[in-house]
C-alpha cells in the first residue's frame, strides 16, 4: 500500500552510514515512523526533506510491519530555527510534545496545523517565545482530550475576578472567595492571564495567535501552562529541561 501525504519530521535518528529512521506527523495518518533509505547521501532528494523540522511531500510504502519513504520533497525546512539556540530547543520540545500527544495512524490535521504555525512564528521571531510555548502546550493538550474547564469558578460560577486560582491537576479555576488551599498547588491568574488562557482553549484557530499580554500576564500564563502540561501527562521532557537551561543561560 502506498501513501501520498504531507508531513512534519518531529524526530530523526541515524541508521548506519546513509539511512534515517524518522518520526513524522502527518495530517491523515497521524504520527508514523518510517525508514528513509540513502537519505543522508548528498545527492539524495531525501536529504533535506527528512531532517528534523522539515515539512515535506512524502511518498510512503506501507508494509506489513514498517513504513518506507520512497520519495520526499521539502516544502519548508524552517532553517531560521537553527540560528538561535533558545528557539531551536523550544522547537525540539514542541516536537517531543507532539510525539507524545498526537494520535498514531489516525487523522491529526489539527495537530499538524498547530505545529506548522508555531514553528513559523518561532522561526520568524514575531511572537514572544513564552507566548508560543503556552499556546502549543494548552492547545495541544486540549486537542488530545485534556481540555481544562475555564468557563467559570467551579464553586460559584463567577466568570472572572481580579485574581483566579487555577488548579493544574484538576483543570479547574476558583475565585478568591471559593478557593481553599489544599495539597494541590494552585497558580494565581490575573484577568489578563485568564483571558489569554481562555483564548488559547476556546478561540477559532485563525485567531489563535492573535493576542498579546503584559509581561506579568505572560509570566502567569507561562507558569500555568507548563505546570498543567507536566501535571496532566505525569512526566517530564528532556527537551523542556534543555530549553530551560538555554533560556537561563541567555537571561
Amino acid at each position: 500500500m502506498r501513501i501520498e501525504t504531507k508531513g512534519l519530521v518531529i524526530l530523526e535518528k541515524c541508521v548506519g552510514e546513509n539511512d534515517r529512521l524518522v518520526t513524522v506527523l502527518t495530517d491523515r495518518e497521524g504520527v508514523l515512523r518510517a525508514f528513509a533509505q540513502q537519505a543522508k547521501k548528498l545527492k539524495s532528494s531525501k536529504l533535506s526533506a527528512t531532517q528534523l523540522f522539515s515539512y515535506s511531500c512524502l511518498s510512503i510504502f506501507k508494509g506489513r510491519d514498517k513504513y518506507i519513504i520512497d520519495d520526499a520533497q521539502p516544502i519548508e525546512v524552517f532553517f531560521d530555527l537553527r540560528k538561535d539556540i533558545e528557539r531551536l530547543s523550544l522547537a525540539q520540545y514542541f516536537c517531543e510534545l507532539a510525539g507524545a500527544l498526537a494520535p498514531q495512524e489516525a487523522e491529526a490535521g489539527d495537530f499538524l496545523r498547530l505545529m506548522l504555525n508555531s514553528l513559523h512564528f518561532l522561526s520568524k521571531g514575531t511572537r514572544p517565545n513564552a507566548l508560543i510555548k503556552a499556546i502549543v502546550e494548552m492547545r495541544m493538550l486540549s486537542l488530545a482530550g485534556y481540555m481544562p474547564n475555564l468557563v467559570c469558578c467551579a464553586g460559584c460560577s463567577c466568570y472572572e475576578a481580579d485574581q483566579m486560582f487555577f488548579l493544574p491537576r484538576s483543570g479547574l479555576i476558583y475565585c478568591g472567595d471559593c478557593y481553599r488551599p489544599s495539597s494541590e498547588q494552585a497558580v494565581v491568574l490575573g484577568r489578563g492571564a485568564l483571558t489569554g488562557m481562555r483564548h488559547i482553549i476556546y478561540s477559532e484557530f485563525e485567531k489563535l495567535f492573535s493576542f498579546t499580554l503584559s509581561p506579568k500576564g505572560l509570566k502567569e500564563l507561562a507558569k500555568a501552562s507548563e505546570y498543567f502540561t507536566l501535571c496532566t501527562l505525569e512526566r517530564g521532557f528532556q527537551t523542556l529541561d534543555f530549553y530551560r537551561q538555554m533560556k537561563t543561560g541567555q537571561e
